[in-house]
């Protein structure tokens, strides 16, 4: 169990364990929410943003018909140059 204190302006040191676990550094932000059981839970906000960004996703690959790097280099020729150049 890690405990920190709050100062008088509300703020908090993260123990060195949870930053390493969480793979948080200096600058990254934390979130903050709470379970439908009432527990508050605090992550990575960046790699929170990266999950949700993949589930968001999950799928588009395949509806777009890319099934491997060829195919995802081709779509970027078509973005970067047009398409039937």
């Amino acid at each position: 169990m890690n405990l920190a204190k709050i100062s008088a302006n509300g703020q908090i040191t993260v123990p060195m364990e949870i930053r390493r676990l969480l793979g948080l550094k200096s600058g990254d932000k934390i979130l903050f929410y709470q379970k439908q059981d009432g527990e508050i839970v605090l992550s990575n906000a960046s790699a929170q943003a990266i999950r949700k960004a993949q589930s968001a996703f999950s799928g588009a690959a395949e509806t777009m018909g890319i099934s491997d790097e060829d195919d995802v280099q081709t779509l970027v020729d078509e973005v970067r140059y047009g398409k039937g150049q």
